[in-house]
């Protein structure tokens, strides 16, 4: 039986951030072996699960669901009387590093702690967030030791374990995107219990936090008829403003906006309403900032949909995601794709789309 929150946990407890996702793809390919009929990496390195169509269509159509496995991190920018001096890879966020663990990625595996003065020492506080450039962290060896084991441009990443709180919810670092990673994993397990006329093409993408990159070459890669981006939304909390928020527990989110094929949006619409299964738009008038944004405009463009896990306090330590919305969003995936159609590309094709409305 597949346990969700263990899965959770190998994922968001890996360390693999942006351009160097290595591991967690070797947790994927263990974990989506049983599911899928192939496997292939793009030159970028992202995964691409190959899940075969069950029933037969002509012509064969594809469906690409594409979650990014990368991770916000750091790197080593210079060495500092036995202290390691660091700068952020993709949206680390300063504020929020001080006395937190490490694992500085040297010669050997090291772990460390982002240092800081005692407040009693401070001279002229003036109560602004420590600037990356005067962050160090300690990892407990003598000077000689860490010029030994440590150099610029190793990589580190925030040692941070996977929290199970109150209910159904977690917390950890990586949740972006990891629930959404997971989520694709609930989907290719559902699958299992469908016949389906769609070939699934279940992508890990890599180098979403630096430029949505692993998603542009995959789309070039397997030249999907249609695709749906995942990725996490901001949830409902103090501070956030609900006009760009959605509810944690409250279901999968939407994305509606240019980014996104209407008829797509729809068909989901009509899938989670089947399911008895809410779900919440986020409207998104401009670039959506996610995979889909890649995925849109490869080739000659792809009809693309974008679903999203809520989780708060976004690009910290402690990303926190309610596991039924994890659920949701694969079996609502699942679902949708056991109800394509071999004609559903003539469905949303434009000119169709344009008679349609002037017939109405």
């Amino acid at each position: 039986m597949f346990d969700l929150k263990a899965h959770l946990k190998a994922l968001v407890e890996s360390h693999a951030p942006s351009g160097h996702e290595a591991p967690i793809r070797a947790v994927l390919r263990d974990a989506w072996a049983d599911w899928v009929d192939e496997f292939q990496e793009d030159k970028l390195g992202s995964l691409i699960a190959i899940k075969r169509a069950t029933r037969k269509s002509t012509p064969p159509r594809s469906i690409m669901l594409a979650a990014h496995m990368d991770e916000i991190g750091m790197m080593v920018s210079r060495l500092v009387e036995g202290f390691v001096g660091f700068l952020p890879v993709a949206g680390t966020d300063n504020r929020l590093l001080l006395a937190q663990p490490v694992v500085v990625h040297g010669r050997e595996m090291l772990r460390g702690v982002v240092s800081t003065v005692p407040p009693h020492l401070l001279k002229n506080n003036t109560g602004k967030y420590i600037d990356f450039p005067s962050l160090l962290i300690d990892v407990g060896l003598p000077q000689d030791e860490v010029e030994r084991l440590v150099r610029p441009g190793d990589l580190i990443t925030l040692d941070a374990p996977m929290l199970e709180l109150n209910g159904s919810r977690v917390a950890g670092k990586a949740m972006d995107d990891r629930a959404c990673v997971a989520a694709v994993s609930v989907c290719l397990n559902e699958l299992q219990k469908y016949h389906h006329a769609w070939d699934v093409y279940a992508v890990a993408t890599v180098q979403e936090e630096t430029g949505l990159y692993g998603a542009k070459t995959a789309a070039y890669t397997i030249k999907p008829d249609i695709a749906i981006a995942l990725d996490v939304g901001f949830a409902k909390q103090p501070s956030v403003n609900d006009d760009k928020a959605i509810e944690m527990g409250g279901g999968p989110g939407i994305g509606i906006g240019p980014n996104f094929h209407p008829r797509l949006y729809d068909k989901l619409r009509e899938t989670a309403k089947t399911l008895e299964m809410k779900l919440q738009d986020d409207l998104l008038p401009g670039s959506s900032g996610t995979d889909a944004w890649s995925i849109q405009v490869s080739q000659t463009g792809v009809p693309t949909a974008l679903l999203e896990v809520a989780i708060r306090s976004m690009h910290s330590p402690v990303e926190t995601a309610d596991t039924r919305d994890i659920e949701r969003v694969g079996r609502l995936m699942a679902a949708f794709i056991a109800n394509l159609a071999p004609d559903f590309m003539q469905s949303i094709a434009w000119e169709d789309l344009k008679a349609q409305e002037e017939a109405s």
